[in-house]
């Protein structure tokens, strides 16, 4: 192999028994490939990795861990990639092919036949190759044991989890897996030829004594791995390096390497320039601001404050609902890669829905921002529910494409966004350079998992933007601040977005982040609104209050006693002439008792149900339904004259939608103002057909509160959701209100009071409680804290540990950990403290039999035959899919969840599980006769168009 990372051929310089050891073997063509040829192949791949795919933000931080900087790495890369498969030169590994077998022991290597082998289960070849390197640089170049394990980890880990010591030491007392008793010698020099011909070859020989003496970081040694394991994927991939007898013509080493890599097509990383000019000329260029139109002061301040940090960091953004944090924050995520190399972005969001609703944005911005890689920049959406996207399904293919002033001139050049084929892997997919997803991807960075190297260098070359920092609970903050620790150690520039943060989250961030404890009560003691903090390791934080933007309301807010007769008599009185309220309940229970009730009294037509339990086409139907009716202006949407809409906390986050009249159940304080979000969100001029007059001031009315006990007394499902504790805490900053008479008491000024009433409600002290609320409230804190310590708990069960000092191996880094984590429900739940929910997919069977999908579905899928002999068509079997439905909360529960999956199973249809059903292979069925309802599990369901899922307990 050329010092420049190309191999050559190995075939002179190697011993008839080095090169008989085979790597890879498919026993359907009989082809194979010798291991001393997959070592060059993943050393070509490793250095074409480094040079024309990592970003800069990654070679500096890994440049930094070793003597010689860039080109030091560059070495170490390649050389780990050459070697990280000498582990399959072992009898335990070499012996499981006879026939390959015998080609070994022609050339003097005894190799025991497949029957004989030892159980290699202790010594598999990840192990096996972290032993032979060890014993090869202590041997060869004078390394301590001690001192190889910082590297030879990488290579006992490259199939996704590092060994750990136990493992190591089991391993060592069974010798015979490494070498063949009686025979040792001889595998020994083969094992040291190979290592011996890769250090040579790669030109790391020369380097071996320094890199004995360095202490490499635990971030450089995940990143390390991270490498390897990618390049170990490309070189296996036979459609790529074809196995012998079938390799065709490639003969030249390096025309094999430079083809593979010209077809896998791997997309290069975004090259930012520091964007130039003032806010109002950048946001006017990135987000196509109508004529006369400004940034809001806060937009302004947050590229300011990006522009005066002395290197990029950590951003706080805390402002109102509606002011463009997120335009802000994308703009200051340009800043910030300009300025630290990072090849690309991700959005993280809270949910599925608020992230399909920023994808479209995300896609929107990237159209205008330059620095674009000159052919294809690779996009992925990351959540479980992206083939359902339309958006993200337009990227596969040719992808969209760009029209870009790439220059600054008139050097115009056309750059295509795509979902490349390689990227779209649930373990890939962040690898691609922009991304948006749910927060999940960004908390498995702190969960111990199989493969957690490839998602730490996914994220350590980007800039991270969390939205909605305001949504996480104690669990996932656990998770949420140990990827911040991570984050702050690679130098991964990350925007977090709120608009209502407690000040003592702010410096829990500030300090997961900087690392430092210590030094940041100003962050906490700052009460300015809106507020950007800006903090990095080793700097002070900085806190800066933004002037608002004149922009706001005043809403008035009262109590409504928690009846549905009332509920409805006060609507009648409110909408006499015409307007459109939002009645949100905070289970889906409650809108469907609601519902129910207010379509008695106004008609069928007139009120309309969203909430998380309908199928998936069903509910982005809703959504998309809810933006055309009560959408921004500029939309035009077909508002109706009267209307009410009753829905759950699915639209406190994802849809832009304004309703004139508010009515909400009681929810932690922040979450109302969230709500608050949705009442006169933005001005309704003639065109629009003005608010009712009695309707043109804003105003939120509370239920789902007995307010006759003392203290008021919220509702089960609210108290079950939420905790007693933060809902009392939020009567108590609303109670002046809420008990008020006069007009200019009832109101709550937005955004003024936003940040008192929040930092108020999560305050430690309990002056705002009334005396007489003492016992109830002292008894629902006790039961908070309690429940906050059973989740921190359980989220260290598999939390990650912080960065350990520079030098210490990753020996052991996820020892104990769940295994693999994805966007799955099982993984979801592992970071956000959820039962593990059931989801089924929803076809409707006939009394004769027949299966088809549901027939309401738009676009001709509704009602499509489903064949039950074989798999069905592709198209309807992706119709079957995106008719996904999760069950309720019943059936997360033990006994429930059991007997439900025993009964689906029971109900599969044998066809629909082979391999040519691979759409839906795997996924279970609820089948729905012809009235649309089904018996599961002792319970009655019956599913409708207009409300979704209903779940009845069989009596």
């Amino acid at each position: 192999m050329t010092t420049d990372g190309h191999p050559e051929p190995w075939v002179a310089s190697l011993s008839p028994a080095a090169r008989a050891v085979w790597a890879k073997h498919d026993f359907d063509t009989d082809g194979w490939l010798p291991l001393y040829r997959h070592m060059a192949d993943s050393a070509a791949v490793g250095g074409l990795l480094w040079d024309e795919w990592l970003p800069p933000q990654v070679r500096r931080l890994m440049a930094a861990a070793l003597p010689d900087g860039e080109a030091d790495v560059r070495l170490l890369v390649t050389w780990l990639c050459c070697v990280h498969d000498i582990g399959k030169a072992t009898p335990a590994f070499a012996g499981q092919v006879d026939g390959l077998a015998d080609r070994m022991r022609a050339n003097g290597l005894d190799t025991p036949s497949r029957k004989q082998l030892p159980d290699h289960s202790h010594a598999p070849h990840g192990l096996a190759g972290q032993l032979i390197l060890r014993d090869w640089l202590t041997a060869r170049h004078g390394w301590s044991k001690r001192a190889t394990h910082q590297l030879t980890v990488v290579v006992g880990g490259h199939h996704g989890v590092q060994p750990t010591d136990a493992g190591i030491r089991e391993a060592d007392r069974r010798p015979e897996l490494l070498r063949t008793p009686g025979n040792e010698q001889a595998w020994l020099d083969v094992q040291y030829e190979l290592l011996d011909a890769a250090a040579t070859r790669t030109g790391a020989a020369p380097r071996l004594t320094a890199w004995r003496d360095t202490a490499i970081p635990q971030t450089a040694q995940v990143l390390l791995s991270a490498l390897v394991i990618t390049a170990d994927w490309i070189a296996s991939n036979p459609d790529l390096f074809p196995l012998y007898p079938n390799a065709g013509t490639r003969a030249h080493d390096p025309v094999r390497t430079r083809e593979a890599w010209r077809l896998l097509g791997l997309p290069a990383q975004w090259r930012p320039r520091e964007p130039q000019g003032t806010p109002a000329e950048l946001f006017a260029a990135r987000f196509e601001l109508p004529p006369g139109a400004t940034p809001r002061p806060v937009q302004e301040q947050a590229v300011e404050a990006a522009r005066a940090m002395p290197a990029p960091g950590l951003m706080i953004i805390e402002a109102p609902m509606g002011e463009g944090k997120t335009e802000a924050a994308l703009t200051v995520a340009e800043v910030f890669a300009a300025r630290s190399g990072a090849g690309g972005c991700f959005v993280a969001l809270p949910t599925m829905a608020t992230s399909n609703a920023m994808f479209d944005r995300f896609l929107t911005w990237l159209a205008h921002v330059p620095g674009m890689p000159a052919e294809a920049a690779s996009v992925f959406l990351a959540h479980s529910k992206a083939h359902l996207n339309e958006d993200y399904l337009a990227l596969m293919g040719g992808g969209i494409t760009l029209d870009l002033d790439r220059d600054g001139g008139d050097d115009r050049a056309v750059t295509a966004l795509i979902a490349h084929r390689w990227l779209r892997g649930r373990k890939k997919g962040m690898l691609a350079s922009f991304a948006v997803g749910t927060v999940d991807q960004l908390l498995f960075l702190g969960l111990k998992s199989r493969h957690l190297a490839l998602r730490h260098l996914a994220l350590s070359g980007k800039v991270v933007v969390v939205d909605e920092a305001h949504a996480y609970d104690t669990h996932m903050n656990t998770y949420l601040d140990r990827a911040l620790t991570w984050l702050g150690e690679y130098g991964v520039p990350v925007v977090i977005l709120s608009a209502t943060l407690p000040a003592r989250r702010r410096r829990e961030l500030v300090a997961a982040y900087t690392g430092d404890r210590d030094g940041h009560d100003h962050v906490e003691q700052a009460r300015a609104y809106p507020l950007i903090t800006t903090a990095a390791p080793g700097v002070r934080a900085d806190v800066t209050g933004p002037r608002a933007s004149g922009r706001g309301a005043d809403v008035l807010i009262e109590p409504l006693d928690d009846d549905l007769d009332t509920l409805t008599s006060r609507l009648e009185t409110e909408l006499s002439d015409g307007g459109c309220a939002l009645v949100i309940r905070n289970t889906v229970a409650r809108v469907h008792e609601a519902a129910s009730r207010l379509r008695d009294a106004f008609g069928e037509n007139t009120v309309t149900v969203a909430h998380s339990r309908f199928l998936d086409l069903d509910r982005a139907a809703n959504d998309a339904a809810l933006v055309a009716a009560y959408g921004p202006p500029d939309r035009d949407p077909e508002r109706p004259a009267r209307h009410i809409v009753v829905a759950t906390q699915v639209v406190e986050q994802s849809l832009d939608v304004d309703f004139d009249l508010l009515v909400t159940d009681l929810a932690p304080v922040d979450l109302v103002l969230q709500r608050m979000g949705r009442l006169h969100r933005h001005p309704r001029g003639e065109r629009q057909s003005d608010r009712p007059a009695s309707l043109r001031r804003a105003r939120c009315l509370v239920t789902g509160v007995d307010w006759t006990a003392t203290p008021p007394e919220p509702v089960r499902g609210s108290r079950t959701i939420y905790g007693e504790h933060v809902l009392l805490r939020s009567l108590a900053v609303l109670r002046s209100r809420l008990d008020a008479h006069a007009d200019a008491e009832r109101t709550v000024r937005l955004p003024a009071d936003i940040s008192p009433l929040v930092q108020d409600a999560y305050a430690d002290d309990d002056a705002l409680l009334p005396p007489a609320w003492k016992g109830r409230a002292e008894e629902a804190r006790t039961a908070h804290e309690v429940a906050r310590l059973i989740q921190r708990e359980k989220a260290r069960t598999f939390l990650l540990r912080k960065p350990a000092t520079p030098g210490k191996p990753l020996i052991g880094w996820i020892d104990a950990g769940v295994g693999d984590a994805d966007d799955s429900h099982r993984g979801r739940a592992q970071v956000r403290d959820t039962a593990e929910s059931l989801e089924v997919l929803v076809a409707r069977r006939a009394a004769d039999g027949t299966v088809t999908t549901v027939p309401w579905l738009p676009d001709g899928r509704g009602g499509v035959e489903l064949p039950t002999h074989t798999a069905p068509p592709a198209e309807a079997a992706r119709t079957l899919l995106a008719s996904a439905l999760r069950l309720p909360y019943q059936f997360t529960f033990g006994a429930t969840i059991d007997r439900a999956i025993d009964e689906l199973e029971t109900d599969m249809v044998p066809a629909w599980q082979s391999k040519d059903a691979h759409w839906i292979a795997g996924e279970l069925v609820l089948f729905l006769d012809e009235d649309d309802r089904a018996d599961l599990a002792g319970h009655h369901l019956h599913y409708t168009r207009t409300d979704g899922l209903k779940a009845t307990r069989a009596e």
